[in-house]
């Protein structure tokens, strides 16, 4: 580890105008690893790596920065979305109303959790479930909600809550890449029932593999969501070794986070409201320089805030209109991308049994066609948003010609 901590870093290998990459954090590594050395060595003197004290402790300091009641790790962000749907009553054919412009893990939570997935459309000026398509979704069978959080800003709750409570439906909320965002000081995931949060290596408060949680303010929410992470298991297991012993009350899972994941993001989190304010000057550098260009649309960063709202820059998306040429342009220069969603969630092979076509849901279709994720992380410095920004004027210079 020593030696890796001390070579360059990926975007300064090679000399001159090297690759930019879509995501980098070897910097942020070389900064905290006193700190993270100090909690891996605490876990090896433990000698318990799965679901153990440093679990317990990252519980606890993520109560503390998003004012959760409860805060449960488990292994994924997807895990996560599977615990919070049953631990929050969802029933064996239940409908669960999602958007279609997602990340595909979103609907299939719903599916491994025993529920149908119905898809609605998102807002006409951001990436959000509209309010008026959960609405036109609505069926005798729906019994939840599931909003999702992306990239720089919260779904329309206030809408979507009083579509819910006309109906008698129960919100859950994909908070995934919502860590830092709150509404009138509440955080992401605790709008509704609960939400979860990811841990993903390229997330705002990111591991170094998979790791997740999810919290709530419920108690009965939270006191199931642990039996589930842990093979149905009742009583009190974390940090217990090996706790086989415990009663199994429903059917679970092994969906346990790893100490070590929890003693790296325990010393990020030191630096999370750090990151989040650079991750939002990075974003209004890449607002400064595209804004006007011709082509190329940054819908979340133009839309203005709800009352209460702050956002949290996790992903900055533009839309273009020639997406597929910018990104070959961009791969050519040497810059990495992200194609934020390549399908929507209604056209992916895997619900084709749900019967939709072309056209159904136009908004999340059309942002599937356009939008695309520049680089944007702690570590990146402005000379390279610059750089960033001056291969998408000459790739739209050169298409004007």
């Amino acid at each position: 580890m020593k030696s890796a901590l001390s070579s360059p870093a990926a975007g300064e290998r090679g000399g001159g105008h090297s690759r930019i990459p879509f995501f980098d954090q070897s910097d942020t590594f070389r900064r905290l690893w006193p700190e993270i050395e100090e909690n891996c060595v605490r876990v090896m003197d433990d000698g318990k790596f799965s679901h153990g004290s440093m679990v317990a402790e990252f519980e606890r300091e993520m109560e503390r920065y998003t004012g959760a009641r409860h805060v449960v790790g488990v292994n994924s962000g997807t895990d996560a979305l599977v615990i919070l749907l049953r631990a929050a009553g969802l029933r064996p054919g239940d409908e669960v109303i999602v958007p279609a412009y997602t990340f595909v893990a979103t609907a299939t939570a719903v599916v491994h959790a025993g529920g149908v997935p119905v898809f609605a459309d998102i807002e006409a000026h951001g990436y959000g479930l509209s309010p008026d398509a959960v609405a036109d979704a609505v069926t005798p069978r729906t019994r939840m909600v599931m909003p999702v959080h992306l990239f720089d800003r919260l779904a329309d709750m206030e809408g979507i809550g009083r579509v819910a409570r006309a109906h008698g439906l129960t919100v859950v909320e994909d908070s995934a890449e919502a860590v830092g965002m709150r509404l009138h000081g509440k955080h992401a995931g605790l709008l509704g029932a609960g939400g979860v949060l990811s841990f993903f290596p390229a997330k705002t408060l990111g591991a170094v593999g998979d790791a997740g949680a999810l919290l709530t303010d419920d108690d009965a929410v939270a006191e199931t969501a642990r039996m589930l992470r842990h093979h149905g298991r009742s009583g009190r297991t974390l940090a217990e070794f090996p706790g086989i012993s415990n009663p199994t009350v429903v059917v679970g899972g092994n969906s346990k986070m790893d100490d070590l994941q929890a003693a790296v993001l325990l010393a990020k989190l030191t630096r999370l409201d750090a990151d989040i304010r650079r991750r939002a000057e990075l974003s209004r550098r890449y607002d400064e320089r595209l804004r006007g260009l011709p082509g190329v649309r940054a819908v979340p960063g133009d839309a203005a805030a709800r009352p209460g709202e702050e956002r949290a820059v996790y992903v900055h998306l533009v839309e273009v209109d020639d997406r597929d040429g910018l990104v070959a342009h961009l791969d050519a220069a040497g810059v990495g991308t992200e194609v934020y969603y390549p399908r929507p969630l209604h056209l992916q092979p895997c619900f084709a049994h749900l019967g939709h076509r072309p056209g159904d849901l136009p908004r999340a279709e059309e942002v599937c066609r356009s939008a695309v994720a520049l680089p944007l992380y702690a570590d990146l410095s402005e000379e390279r948003v610059d750089r960033v920004c001056d291969e998408i004027e000459r790739f739209l210079a050169g298409r004007t010609r």
